[in-house]
């Protein structure tokens, strides 16, 4: 197995590119190690030294590092992981109990309208560098935004959600007046 990597415009973060399927359909975040109890995968990264974030995209894997680490030290072992990882068999993550309920959503035809943007436009971009974006509301014009996985603490995000999403956002859909990123 040769796994690729890209460096993402966070220098926190980096992109490994397995050659092969992550996740099914839709993206997993773990900003810390508790989050990633129904993950093995981002369980194995954060026994990794140095490491405070796993994201899991379509065809990718997006690892934050500890801000007094270095990368030429932690990719060798992170590499490790996750060829090991997938060379295992096992899955990438568990399923949830219970199967979940589906989201109670305020979908009337302006979110419709603003998820579909956020859908077709913004997410396939974010996903090229590591990351994600997840809406979180809308509430008197304001739309929020939740950034995941290289986006979340990316030194280019405000200027990601203000100058590029925000702007698009407005153009095609009058009622919305400004963009706020969520934690």
């Amino acid at each position: 197995m040769f796994i690729q990597t890209e460096q993402t415009p966070n220098p926190a973060s980096l992109k490994f590119l397995p050659g092969m399927q992550v996740m099914a359909g839709g993206t997993a975040n773990f900003p810390d190690a508790e989050a990633a109890v129904r993950s093995p995968l981002a369980q194995r990264l954060f026994e990794v030294d140095g490491v405070c974030g796993v994201f899991l995209g379509s065809d990718f894997v997006t690892v934050t590092k500890a801000d007094d680490r270095e990368w030429y030290l932690l990719k060798p072992s992170i590499l490790g992981v996750i060829m090991e990882h997938f060379a295992s068999g096992r899955p990438v993550l568990q399923e949830a109990p219970g199967g979940g309920a589906a989201a109670v959503g305020d979908d009337d035809e302006v979110v419709a309208q603003i998820k579909e943007l956020l859908d077709t436009r913004v997410r396939p971009a974010v996903a090229q560098d590591g990351g994600d974006i997840v809406y979180e509301g809308f509430e008197d014009g304001v739309v929020y935004l939740h950034l995941q996985g290289s986006c979340s603490g990316c030194p280019s995000s405000t200027m990601t959600l203000k100058a590029g999403i925000e702007n698009m956002l407005r153009h095609y859909i009058p009622e919305v007046v400004e963009v706020r990123a969520v934690m």
